[in-house]
């Protein structure tokens, strides 16, 4: 009967090693992935920042070039603008990220431009674009 009594007691010890080295193996799993999310998250914040101005971009050199009294010049602009001030872009903010916004203007006729906007930022050349065909629009008129 004694015998019986002892197998009932509970866990043993080797059972709490195995527990003890499954839930480190997890957790070390978890860890591990970590820095890859911290990457992927400023990654996202970079290119979140990028588009906005990207968007910003089109739309100043639509509303300009929609209105006939306004002259649309030809070629490629280059500005550094910071998030925190998208309006004149040029006064940064502790912290701040100097994106480049490069902007090509070309002619599809009298009266209609394609705009292309590339915005980069330090650690990516590439960046991100987008373009767009604008006609001036007599409604603009001001």
């Amino acid at each position: 009967m004694s015998s019986a009594r002892c197998n009932e007691r509970g866990i043993t010890i080797i059972e709490v090693v195995i527990t003890l080295f499954l839930t480190a193996v997890g957790i070390m799993a978890l860890l591990s992935m970590q820095p890859i999310s911290w990457q992927t998250a400023g990654r996202s914040d970079f290119m979140g920042r990028a588009a906005g101005i990207l968007q910003s971009e089109l739309e100043r050199n639509e509303i300009r070039i929609m209105n006939p009294v306004n002259t649309v010049t030809t070629g490629t602009t280059t500005r550094t603008i910071y998030p925190s001030n998208l309006t004149s872009g040029t006064t940064p903010q502790k912290g701040d990220v100097a994106y480049t916004a490069a902007t090509t203007i070309s002619s599809l006729g009298s009266t209609a431009w394609r705009v292309d906007v590339r915005v980069t930022w330090p650690g990516n050349n590439r960046g991100i674009a987008e373009s767009m065909t604008v006609t001036r629009q007599e409604t603009f008129r001001q």
